[in-house]
């Protein structure tokens, strides 16, 4: 595994660019376009997930406390859709003035035992975003396709995640994810997966133990070690991220050996 040092500021440069980036896609796309990435989802239920989410964000990093907060609470009835863009606005806003006003290492609940403070909540919500921009900007204008007779997809064209932020992603799910439990592959398999980056010097190796998974450092593994891969993914770091969060299919990325490995390291 390559060692990806990224900060708090990283991660809030990336919410500063994508935050306004997602709301551009769902204010030109409109509360009824599908969300392909996000089956039974429209654009308006893409977008009070995330604004809902930031709300809740907000409130709980701050407080100081590892206790678990209250649930996230979905108002009713749902606003119309100015009023919709302009509460995601400043729930962007304030999330990102809240997590920048925050040391890292702040005591805050999070859903992984292993991390729990600010810092978390620093690098999920930049992800997060990261992950729904791309969402929104695949979007499908539902009318646009009905009102089609070729048949052609009215999808947007989606910007790839950026290199290192993505690099950074694929740590996240290997690292946060998938030791949490918060796996959507089977949990059967056992084996060693080979994950190449080919936009970025990472590459990550990954030693699957049934509903166990370990993360092997390249850098200290001894050659008499037996982690020759028996499965390898070759993609761009956007590529790689977007397959193991369930975005888009293995067959985007170039895998060889037992291509049900990789399917294990999915996490959406």
């Amino acid at each position: 595994m390559n060692r990806l040092h990224a900060t708090k500021d990283f991660w809030l440069a990336a919410l500063r660019a994508d935050g306004p980036a997602f709301q551009d896609a769902v204010a030109r796309t409109g509360p009824e376009a599908v969300v392909p990435s996000c089956p039974g989802w429209t654009v308006a239920d893409l977008t009070e997930h995330l604004t809902t989410l930031l709300r809740w964000v907000r409130e709980l990093a701050p407080r100081g406390v590892i206790d678990r907060p209250a649930d996230r609470v979905v108002p009713e009835p749902r606003p119309a859709w100015p009023e919709a863009l302009d509460l995601l606005r400043r729930e962007l806003t304030g999330t990102v003035e809240t997590l920048d006003s925050l040391d890292p290492d702040l005591p805050s609940w999070s859903w992984p035992t292993q991390a729990r403070k600010a810092g978390f909540w620093q690098r999920r919500m930049a992800h997060e975003v990261s992950l729904h921009r791309w969402d929104a900007q695949s979007s499908v204008d539902s009318r646009a396709v009905a009102g089609r007779s070729d048949g052609e997809s009215a999808a947007g064209r989606a910007a790839p995640i950026e290199t290192k932020l993505a690099a950074d992603g694929v740590n996240e799910v290997l690292d946060t994810w998938l030791p949490a439990g918060r796996r959507k592959g089977p949990t059967d398999m056992h084996g060693v997966v080979h994950l190449v980056a080919t936009d970025a010097s990472y590459e990550w190796f990954v030693r699957l133990r049934g509903a166990g998974i370990a993360l092997l450092d390249t850098g200290t593994i001894l050659d008499s070690d037996d982690h020759h891969p028996r499965a390898e993914a070759t993609g761009t770091a956007s590529d790689l991220l977007l397959s193991l969060m369930g975005r888009i299919d293995p067959d985007n990325l170039v895998v060889t050996g037992d291509r049900r490995l990789f399917s294990a390291l999915r996490a959406g």
